[in-house]
């Protein structure tokens, strides 16, 4: 009964103090449908009649830094929306004191950089959850996004992409635009009458304001649950979805570790586009080519776990928000490492040799269908295909033979998603991983949810995943294994919190398809958090938040390890933005780090602070700082990492920005290696020294037509010293000698050259010249330049390629048609 008195007091206490700072409830902001019958022609001019039908849309209220003030009258935003039967059509005139208070930046498509922009949001189905974005810069360049709410799911798709037609006109007293949006870019129901939620969005960047034209409460969880009405809709036709882009790319590659020769390949191959229905689509990519993507950036890493890289691939990154529920879905898994990429080394005779082992399997063709019913029901299916992929080897004798390190493989995933009341969801999820002979298969089912009450007020959200794996560890065996995140708290006012639990068993395992680290664990935490979002004396914002989280090994339950983080964060009047970070680890038992199953080591008690600080990126030029600081008094380790970024605008069209990044980790306590015969784990102190730049340059033509150019060079080299046998208890002993010399210095170089022409809609010229080259020693005497000379004289691999991709739209491939039968 205490107990419960005490817990009623608390939660007494958090309405009060909610409820003290909340804003009030307003009704969302209407605006009438016009439907036009009159011809707009999309020149930037806002001249035509059919505007003159539609009422202002004005009275844009400030989002941020001020949220909920009005205007300026001096800087205001006039508005028109009409429709006909064929699109949607967004114009209006955008205010300044002079043409010098326009921000402009020529960045590319999908580039916003630091423009100033106005676009419309719209949420066709009303489930307040998903909307589509279309915005356009003064220099007209186009972005869109496709939006998304809730906790688990949280976010903006900046990689989606609709075809939509834009003009704009610069004057000294501000700009104009038109903005055609065909229905072919939409989704929407066939009801004779619908309505459907709306947002418009304007940024000034040089004052940093940024306003929306129903008020949006900072203090209310969600972006597209706070829209205005545009009601009225009449009789609007969903038009055959149905578009093509054919590609044609030719490469020129040369691999000196292989041969000295260039290789010639020609690929084709096509992206389709199909809207089966008014809310679903399918997109299909056949015979893919993502050759031009970015290289990734790679690095040495010491930890057990895996690197997880950013998805560069178009078709993965785009409309993905359906497959990326319950965290099960890593991309980088289709068309990656071969499953026995390191095995293959093991399973060569003794006097054979690999020749060559590609790191990644090739890619067939790849399948996703989504959408969502008038009844906001989502459904998505999503499947790929890689090919079987082989390692080439040497005999010895003057023969080679290919040894398969992946089999043919098929991924899958589909989900459920059935939209609730108040932005809530349930969603069922299934993804399967099904390898060819005699490979293990790979199945995670889980129920993902995320419920709120009436006012979006609280929050509980979670999943409950179960995997199995058939024909694991061994062909007839298998292995299943669980785990469930539960989330409660409240996130409406100026303070908010939540409570959590997180649980895996030792046999869970959704690695074949999501990114995975570890299972066995037992997790509690909480997290509590305060804002200020009106503007103080020297702040347009603070956010501060403190978390902690205890673990617990689960097999055999056991402590892991906790910690305590505290952060500040702030957008200072000037437009710096600051942040502050402190963390406390007491000693924790790690499972991980020993790389053998069943061993543990004891690790000393660490703190943890960092600080950032980022300048006014509307300025020609901005920079970044950024430190840390580790310390484990037990070894007298001292890690130290520093950051600086310089960014600088010429003007309009050319921009360069150059990075360093530095490291020095003094007597940092870790894993070294594995004795011969696998009883023994050594541990260390290694000093290690990282360098990482990074320089960027890039000349925008014009809105259509940019060149990028990307250098990237990587250091790390790591001296172990003070050598330690892992004892059973997890703590360790010296020992006089070593068996083996792990030190290892690393050298990665990149140059991605990229030149981009959008010579229509959709539609892209792009050459690519990429150089690459690695190199892998125990040379740690070697001084930074000394290596940097070092990575200049290593064999590199050089790829150029060009690459042309043709968009087809088959309703104006039809209406070309006609026009040339009716001629």
């Amino acid at each position: 009964m205490i107990l419960h008195a005490d817990l009623k007091k608390l939660i007494l206490l958090l309405i009060l103090l909610n409820g003290l700072v909340a804003f009030s409830q307003t009704t969302p902001k209407q605006i009438p449908a016009i439907r036009t019958s009159l011809p707009v022609k999309i020149d930037g001019l806002i001249n035509e009649e059919a505007w003159k039908q539609a009422p202002i849309i004005t009275g844009m209220v400030e989002m941020r830094p001020t949220a909920g003030r009005a205007e300026n009258e001096k800087n205001k935003t006039e508005v028109y929306l009409v429709y006909d039967d064929e699109a949607v059509y967004f114009g209006g005139i955008l205010h300044e004191n002079n043409k010098d208070s326009i921000s402009t930046q020529l960045s590319g498509r999908d580039g916003i950089g630091v423009n100033d922009f106005i676009g419309v949001v719209f949420d066709t189905y009303q489930d307040k959850i998903n909307g589509l974005g279309f915005y356009v810069t003064p220099l007209n360049e186009q972005f869109d996004i496709k939006y998304t709410i809730g906790m688990s799911n949280n976010g903006e798709d900046i990689s989606w992409n609709a075809v939509y037609s834009t003009a704009t006109k610069m004057t000294e007293n501000g700009w104009s635009f038109e903005m055609r949006i065909p229905y072919s870019a939409l989704r929407f129901s066939k009801l004779k009458l619908q309505n459907w939620n709306m947002h418009i969005i304007r940024r000034r960047v040089k004052t940093g304001q940024q306003f929306s034209w129903n008020p949006i409460d900072p203090t209310k969880f969600g972006f597209m649950n706070q829209s205005g009405l545009w009601t009225g809709l009449q009789d609007l036709k969903p038009p055959l979805r149905l578009s093509f882009s054919p590609y044609f790319s030719i490469y020129e590659a040369r691999n000196p570790n292989i041969n000295k020769k260039w290789k010639t390949s020609v690929n084709g191959g096509m992206d389709v586009k199909y809207g089966i229905s008014d809310g679903f689509t399918m997109d299909m990519t056949l015979i893919p080519d993502f050759g031009q993507v970015q290289s990734d950036n790679q690095v040495l890493n010491l930890s057990p776990f895996e690197v997880r890289f950013n998805e560069n691939r178009p078709f993965f990154n785009e409309g993905v928000e359906l497959f990326n529920r319950a965290n099960l879905f890593y991309s980088r898994r289709i068309g990656g490492l071969p499953i026995h990429y390191y095995d293959a080394y093991g399973m060569i005779g003794v006097n054979d040799s690999i020749l060559k082992n590609p790191l990644q399997s090739k890619l067939i063709n790849a399948t996703k269908i989504s959408g969502r019913t008038k009844k906001r029901l989502g459904l998505g299916f999503f499947n790929a295909i890689t090919k079987p992929q082989y390692a080439t080897v040497d005999n010895g004798n003057g023969g080679k033979y290919d040894l398969q390190t992946d089999p043919l493989t098929n991924y899958n995933i589909v989900v459920i998603d059935q939209g609730l009341k108040n932005n809530s969801r349930v969603t069922l999820i299934n993804t399967n991983v099904w390898r060819s002979g005699k490979d293990y298969d790979a199945n995670v089912t889980a129920i993902d949810w995320d419920l709120y009450d009436n006012k979006v007020d609280w929050n509980i959200w979670g999943q409950v995943n179960h995997s199995q794996l058939t024909g694991y560890p061994a062909a007839g065996k298998s292995q299943g294994g669980n785990l469930y995140n539960l989330y409660a708290g409240k996130f409406r006012g100026r303070f908010n919190f939540f409570v959590n639990r997180f649980f895996a068993d030792d046999k869970y395992d959704q690695g074949d398809m999501g990114y995975f680290t570890n299972n066995n664990y037992i997790t509690h935490g909480l997290f509590l958090s305060y804002k200020w979002v009106k503007p103080g004396s020297f702040y347009n914002n603070i956010f501060l938040n403190l978390n902690a989280n205890y673990t617990q090994h689960y097999v055999p339950r056991s402590y892991e390890n906790s910690r305590v983080n505290f952060n500040f964060n702030s957008q200072l009047k000037n437009l710096w933005s600051v942040n502050i970070n402190s963390s406390v680890q007491p000693y924790r038992n790690d499972f991980y780090e020993p790389r053998l199953p069943g061993r543990v080591v004891k690790m000393p008690a660490a703190w943890q602070k960092s600080f950032n600080l980022n300048s006014n990126g509307a300025k020609k030029y901005s920079i970044f700082l950024q430190f840390a600081h580790n310390r484990l008094k037990k070894y007298n380790t001292n890690s130290i990492s520093f950051g600086i970024g310089n960014n600088y605008r010429f003007n309009d069209r050319l921009s360069i920005s150059l990075n360093h990044f530095l490291s020095f980790n003094d007597r940092d306590f870790g894993f070294a290696y594995i004795t011969d015969n696998a009883d023994s784990v050594i541990m260390s102190l290694r000093k290690r020294r990282t360098a990482e730049n990074i320089f960027n340059v890039k000349y925008n033509f014009n809105n259509k037509m940019a060149l990028t150019f990307r250098l990237r060079h990587y250091w790390s080299k790591v001296t172990y010293s003070d050598f330690m046998n892992l004892q059973a208890d997890g703590n360790t002993e010296s020992i006089a000698v070593a068996t083996k010399d792990p030190n290892i210095n690393v050298n990665l170089f990149n140059i991605d050259m990229n030149y981009t022409w959008q010579f229509g809609p959709g539609s892209f010229i792009n050459v690519n010249w990429k150089t690459a080259s690695e190199q892998y020693d125990q040379l740690v005497l070697r001084q930074y330049y000394d290596n940097l000379k070092q990575t200049f004289n290593t064999p590199q691999q050089v790829t150029f390629s060009v690459k042309v991709i043709y968009y087809l739209d088959y309703l104006s491939l039809k209406g070309r048609g006609k026009k040339e039968k009716s001629l």
